[in-house]
């Protein structure tokens, strides 16, 4: 089988398996596409939007604005091919040495800084939480400070040290989020959320 074809008959499998759901077709796109990803349906179940999200990642992206990962798997994970027609940056600045020195001078971890470094890249834009709890912490506060603007976050970090907190944190403020309950997520996940948006820009465009 093609790979256009496996990825056909992987989410016609998804749809049957997942059952009646109350998304509506925008929103199971996203979610569909993170089942796809980690063949793990608890994502029907622990997936939030906020009201906003949808119309806000993508009207972003056909707005070329950037978008901004907390990890380079993330970051490569997305599809530039569905990015092109928009001209969309896709960013990351967890591996720049000046972040690196930061970090270690300021005593805060390099997702930090790495999100203080991106707050003019971020504007407009969305920013891509899938690995670090830290990240999507001061992101939260730099938005309830008003210093940091991004249309979007997809806050699906990962782990058992405020991974859960950070995304209950994030449910809790009045701001365009896609994120999930609990312990699961992940760059791969973080990057299958950018790409349902994309191909949901892409329509109609």
């Amino acid at each position: 089988m093609k790979p256009d074809e496996i990825e056909a008959l992987s989410f016609n499998i998804i749809d049957e398996e997942a059952g009646r759901h109350d998304f509506p077709s925008d929103k199971w796109s996203v979610v569909q596409r993170m089942i796809h990803t980690t063949a793990d349906f608890e994502y029907i179940r622990s997936v939030r939007f906020h009201q906003d999200a949808i119309s806000c990642g993508i009207n972003a992206l056909r707005n070329g604005k950037k978008i901004v990962t907390d990890t380079n798997m993330a970051r490569v994970g997305i599809r530039k091919s569905d990015l092109e027609s928009f001209g969309t940056e896709v960013k990351c600045f967890m591996s720049d040495p000046e972040i690196g020195r930061i970090a270690l001078k300021s005593g805060i971890t390099r997702a930090k800084a790495a999100v203080n470094a991106a707050i003019s890249d971020m504007e407009d834009g969305i920013y891509v939480i899938g690995n670090a709890p830290t990240a999507l912490l001061r992101l939260i506060e730099l938005v309830k400070d008003k210093k940091a603007k991004p249309a979007l976050i997809i806050g699906l970090p990962v782990g058992f040290v405020n991974a859960a907190e950070s995304k209950a944190a994030l449910v809790e403020i009045d701001y365009p989020y896609i994120t999930n309950k609990g312990r699961k997520g992940g760059s791969n996940v973080a990057a299958s959320v950018v790409n349902a948006l994309a191909k949901l820009a892409l329509l109609n465009s």
